[in-house]
C-alpha cells in the first residue's frame, strides 16, 4: 500500500480512527472503493503518517490500537503529545519510526525499541529526550542496528565508541534479555505441546492431574488420609491410577496421528483430483479459443449473408458444446469428490468410535480403582470408629479427623462424600473428552460437506461467466457484422 498521510484530533487510538486513517491513505481510485467495500486488510498497509497536518495537530497521547497492522514497515507519529514508547509489540516489522516533536523524555524508551530486530530508521528530535547530554550515545549503543538517527546516518566509529562506553550496562542487559528469551521460548513449547495435547483431546493425562484434582476439593479424603494405613493405601492407589492415565494419554497421541494421516491423505486426494480435472477443462478450453480466433476471423471475413449466419450458428453450438463438456467434467468431478468424502467420512468415524470406546474402557478402570479404594477406605474407617468406641486407638488424630467418629453414619457419610466426588471427576473428564472428540468429528464433516458444495457453486459460475462471454463475442460480432 502507498505512504499514508491523515489528520486527526482525538488524543487516544482506536478502531475507528485507525479505519479511517488507513482508507483516506490508502488508494482512492477503483483499488481503494473495492477495499472500502471488502474491508480494508490492515495487515497489507506498510506504511502509516499520523502527524501534523496543515489544519490541525492530533494531539494523540497513548499509542493504541496498532496491533493489527502486523506488517507495518513505516510509522509516522510525528507532532504529537506521546510521552511514552509501547503497545507496538505487533509491528515486527518495523523499519522507520518517526515520533519526533512529542513529550518523550525517560531515555528507557529507547530500551523497548531493541526488540524490533529490523528497526533502521528513528527520529525523537524535538522531544525532551533530544536534550539529554548522552542521547546519541545511549541511542547509538543501545540500538546497534540502528542506520539513521534523526534523518543523519550514524557514524560507524561513533557508534564503536558509545558501545564501549556502555559497555557493562548492555552486557547486563543483553544478559537479561537472553533469560527472558529463554523463558519465553520455553512458555512457548509448552504452550505448543499443550496445544498438542489438546488437539489429541487428552491433555493433563501425563501425569497425576486427574488423580490430583479428584483430591483438590475432597475435604473429607484429606481428613481421612490421616488414618493408620490410608497413607500407603493411598499411594498404590494413586501409582495405579496414573498408570492408566498415562495409558490414555499415550493411545491418544497415536489416536490423533492417524486422525492427522486419515486427513492429509483425503486432502491430497481432493487436491489431485480436482487438478486434474482442471487440466482437462483447460484442455478442453485451449481447443476451442484455438478454434475460436479462426471461426470468428471467417465470420468477419464471410461476404455472404447466408455463409455469415450458418458459421455463426456452428459457432454458437461449438459454445454449448464446451459448455456442456465443462459441465459433465465438473459432474464427475462432483461424483468422485462425493464419494470420496462419504469414504473419508467413514473412517473418520470409526476412528473416533474406536478412541472413545478404548477410552471409556481406560476410564472403567480407573472407577475399578476408585471402587477398590472406596472399600478399602471404608474397612479401615470402620474399623477406626471400633477402636474408637472402644477407646483401643492408639494414634493421636487431629481434632477435625476425631470428628467424623461420633458415630458409624458420620464416617460411612464422610467416605462416600469423598467417593463421590473422586467418581464425579472421572465421570467428567470422560464426558469431556468424548463430547470434545465427537464435536470436533462433526464440525469436521460438516465443514468438508460445505466446502465442497462452495467449491463447486464457484466453479459453475466460473463456467457460466466464461461461456457467457464467448457467447457475448459472438453476439456483438454477429449484430455488428450483419448491420454492416
Amino acid at each position: 500500500m502507498n505512504r499514508l498521510c491523515n489528520s486527526l484530533e482525538p488524543r487516544v487510538m482506536n478502531d475507528d480512527m485507525l479505519k479511517l486513517a488507513v482508507g483516506e491513505q490508502g488508494p482512492q481510485e477503483e483499488a481503494g472503493q473495492l477495499a472500502k467495500q471488502e474491508g480494508i486488510l490492515f495487515k497489507d498497509v506498510l506504511s502509516l503518517q499520523l502527524d501534523f497536518q496543515n489544519l490541525s495537530f492530533n494531539n494523540i497521547e497513548a499509542i493504541e490500537g496498532l496491533d493489527t497492522l502486523v506488517n507495518l514497515e513505516d510509522l509516522s507519529l510525528f507532532n504529537n503529545r506521546i510521552s511514552k514508547i509501547d503497545s507496538l509489540d505487533a509491528l515486527v516489522k518495523l523499519q522507520v519510526l518517526s515520533l519526533g516533536n512529542n513529550q518523550i523524555g525517560n531515555m528507557m524508551n529507547i530500551i523497548y525499541l531493541r526488540r524490533f530486530k529490523d528497526l533502521r530508521a528513528l527520529s525523537l528530535s524535538g522531544n525532551p529526550i533530544a536534550e539529554a547530554e548522552d542521547y546519541k550515545m545511549f541511542v547509538w549503543a543501545y540500538l546497534p542496528d540502528l542506520v539513521y538517527l534523526d534523518s543523519r546516518r550514524i557514524d560507524d566509529h561513533m557508534k564503536a565508541q558509545a558501545e564501549v562506553k556502555h559497555q557493562f550496562s548492555i552486557d547486563e542487559l543483553k544478559h537479561r534479555e537472553h533469560l527472558i528469551q529463554a523463558q519465553q521460548a520455553e512458555e512457548q513449547a509448552r504452550q505448543a505441546e499443550l496445544e498438542e495435547h489438546q488437539a489429541a483431546f487428552v491433555e493433563l493425562l501425563n501425569g497425576s492431574f486427574l488423580f490430583d484434582s479428584m483430591y483438590a476439593e475432597d475435604v473429607e479424603g484429606s481428613k481421612l488420609a490421616a488414618l493408620h494405613g490410608v497413607g500407603e493405601l493411598l499411594e498404590a492407589y494413586k501409582d495405579k491410577f496414573v498408570i492408566i492415565c498415562l495409558n490414555i494419554f499415550e493411545y491418544g497421541l497415536k489416536q490423533q496421528e492417524k486422525r492427522r494421516v486419515e486427513l492429509d491423505t483425503f486432502n491430497a486426494c481432493v487436491q489431485e483430483a480436482v487438478q486434474e480435472n482442471r487440466e482437462q477443462g483447460k484442455l478442453r478450453i485451449a481447443k476451442f479459443e484455438e478454434k475460436h480466433l479462426l471461426s470468428l476471423s471467417a465470420i468477419r471475413d464471410e461476404s455472404d449473408l447466408a455463409s455469415m449466419e450458418a458459421r455463426i450458428v456452428a459457432y454458437s453450438e461449438d459454445i454449448t458444446e464446451l459448455s456442456s463438456v465443462l459441465m459433465t467434467l465438473e459432474m464427475q468431478l462432483v461424483e468422485q469428490l462425493e464419494e470420496t468424502i462419504n469414504m473419508f467420512e467413514r473412517n473418520i468415524i470409526d476412528l473416533v468410535g474406536l478412541f472413545v470406546e478404548n477410552v471409556q474402557s481406560l476410564m472403567a478402570q480407573c472407577r475399578d480403582l476408585e471402587n477398590h479404594h472406596h472399600e478399602k477406605l471404608l474397612e479401615i474407617s470402620i474399623n477406626t470408629l471400633e477402636k474408637v468406641v472402644k477407646g483401643e486407638l492408639d494414634e493421636d488424630l487431629p481434632d477435625d479427623v476425631r470428628a467424623l467418629f461420633v458415630d458409624k453414619d458420620t464416617i460411612v457419610n464422610a467416605v462416600g462424600t469423598s467417593h463421590d466426588i473422586h467418581l464425579l471427576k472421572i465421570d467428567n473428564r470422560e464426558d469431556e473428552l468424548v463430547t470434545r472428540v465427537n464435536s470436533w468429528c462433526t464440525h469436521l464433516v460438516d465443514k468438508i460437506h460445505k466446502d465442497e458444495i462452495m467449491r463447486n457453486r464457484k466453479r459453475v459460475k466460473e463456467i457460466n461467466q466464461y461461456i457467457d462471454h464467448m457467447q457475448n463475442e459472438l453476439d456483438n460480432l454477429d449484430s455488428g457484422d450483419i448491420l454492416d
